[in-house]
């Protein structure tokens, strides 16, 4: 099975339901439904990211791990 994450307008919400209703449990499971956060406002939610943000920012840029030196 695949995972999709999707953003879905307010204004076809229900008709999307409703389409997702015609497919078997077996199909399609929802595994997850929230309101929509952009990555900004989620950081500024958890306590002292905004803080840990502005100190990396004061960090010379010699102090910075080069991508090729990334564990990816």
């Amino acid at each position: 099975m695949k995972t999709v994450t999707l953003k879905i307008d307010d204004s076809i919400n229900d008709k999307f339901y409703w389409l997702l209703e015609h497919f078997s449990v077996d199909e399609i499971k929802i595994l997850e439904q929230s309101e929509y956060t952009s990555d900004d406002e989620y950081l500024r939610s958890i306590n002292g990211m905004t803080q840990s943000i502005k100190e990396a920012r004061k960090e010379p840029i010699e102090n910075g791990v080069k991508f090729d030196n990334l564990d990816c």
